[in-house]
């Protein structure tokens, strides 16, 4: 979910505090509501579901995200499920289509979409989609490999989902340390390796100038090291993108066992 740089205490004076409850019960019409996160708005009284902080925004390095409320919910004729987020201050709804990757069906958020228009029409709508820079297909493909947001929300068997969020956690954990190696490795490499790279080119290209012409040669030489240097940036890209995404598997393991614990609580 992008983030909106708003003044986070002006938006909580503007919305509503009834608000978070009756987005809520509108909700409950389309099918139960499975869990709730919540980021600076309050629930009263708290509905008997898992309630946890918007984990997304917490670690966020500024705080500038008005105040909003996530819920998964699922579809009383399908089964699917689905997670909105109603920021109130901004009348604004997205439907997530990221975290609920591989849980719904494109007729049950038709469904969904459908309901919004008619329950929510003051809110402005929009279904967030995968993105191939940020990698939300492999994060997704991850986390459901090894648990799905199913059986989080609503599995009987906790302690196989369990066993299935400890080893997401694992493969995190390494996807965090596979990303240090490769940046370790551009930071150490890059200077010596264009050095090298440069002088090679030179003088092999160099060796050619009576046959090519001095232009041609030259033209070569800048052709050649530039693209080496654009694979060692790629490179660097590549593995801050893979700390990025260790982060949302780390994240999406600390909200299933957030849940989980919930879940345990009220007896669920």
């Amino acid at each position: 979910m992008g983030a909106i740089q708003v003044d986070p205490s002006a938006t909580a004076l503007r919305a509503d505090p009834a608000e978070p409850a009756r987005i809520l019960r509108e909700l409950s019409t389309f099918g139960p509501v499975l869990a709730v996160k919540l980021y600076r708005l309050a629930l009263d009284p708290s509905p008997p579901v898992p309630i946890l902080p918007c984990l997304d925004h917490e670690a966020l390095l500024h705080e500038g995200v008005p105040p909003h409320i996530a819920a998964y919910v699922q579809d009383g004729s399908s089964g699917d499920i689905h997670e909105l987020v109603f920021t109130p201050a901004s009348s604004s709804i997205e439907v997530d289509a990221v975290s609920t990757w591989g849980e719904f069906s494109l007729e049950s958020q038709s469904r969904l979409l459908a309901m919004l228009r008619q329950r929510f029409a003051d809110y402005r709508t929009r279904v967030s989609r995968a993105s191939w820079w940020r990698g939300d297909r492999r994060v997704a493909a991850a986390c459901r490999a090894q648990v799905a947001l199913r059986d989080v929300l609503i599995g009987t068997d906790v302690v196989r989902v369990k066993a299935g969020i400890e080893r997401l956690q694992a493969i995190a954990s390494l996807m965090e340390k596979q990303s240090r190696v490769a940046s370790w490795g551009v930071r150490t490499v890059t200077g010596p390796m264009l050095a090298a790279t440069g002088v090679i080119v030179y003088l092999a290209l160099s060796a050619l100038s009576l046959g090519l012409g001095e232009p041609t040669v030259a033209a070569l030489q800048y052709l050649f090291i530039g693209l080496f240097g654009a694979w060692l940036v790629y490179y660097g890209v590549k593995a801050v993108q893979l700390t990025e995404m260790s982060n949302r598997v780390w994240k999406r393991t600390a909200e299933y066992n957030l849940i989980l614990s919930e879940r345990r609580r009220l007896g669920t």
